[in-house]
């Protein structure tokens, strides 16, 4: 299946300041996700980002932090879906599509596609814009969550699919990201 930028919303998990100097290849990650902001404001693709007890893990970091049009939630669950209010924010936004990024891959990313697909929501998660502090952890969310049905995708594959055709004014915008 495509991901399609009219039924899908982008989900940033726990991208703090406290927790990206941890991660493998947090250059990469943060870089990625800029990529895909970028990509979701240019699309219109609703954009929830999160912060795992913030009071401990800081706020998202700066690079990140102040993307308009992003709704930022703090939550206590590892699985996003557990936390009401984020539950509420997603349900809202009426999508059937969830495009993941985010840390850790092995924990709150995994938990949050297990939960959004046990709800019925395509779940795409975009490795290169998802890392845990070790490659093992890495590789582990991503053979799970590949085996129940996930897609896994790449920073590049959802611009793509999200735009669908070259040409158009998105295209033009977004292309210098993609370079």
């Amino acid at each position: 299946m495509l991901i399609r930028a009219a039924d899908s919303a982008l989900i940033v998990i726990d991208m703090q300041e406290r927790l990206v100097p941890a991660m493998q290849a947090p250059a990469r990650t943060i870089a990625n996700t800029r990529k895909l902001l970028a990509g979701a404001q240019e699309l219109d693709v609703p954009i929830l980002m999160t912060e795992q007890y913030p009071q401990g893990l800081g706020q998202t970091v700066p690079e990140l932090r102040d993307t308009p049009k992003a709704q930022i939630i703090p939550k206590m669950h590892f699985s996003c879906m557990e936390e009401d209010g984020f539950a509420r924010a997603f349900a809202a936004l009426g999508r059937k599509q969830a495009v993941l990024a985010g840390m850790e891959a092995h924990i709150c990313v995994t938990q949050t596609a297990a939960s959004l697909m046990e709800d019925g929501i395509e779940v795409f998660v975009v490795s290169d814009a998802t890392a845990s502090r070790t490659l093992e952890s890495e590789a582990a969310c991503i053979a799970r969550l590949s085996a129940c049905g996930a897609g896994i995708v790449t920073t590049e594959m959802v611009l793509f699919e999200w735009m669908g055709q070259a040409g158009t004014p998105a295209f033009k915008t977004l292309l210098p990201l993609i370079k």
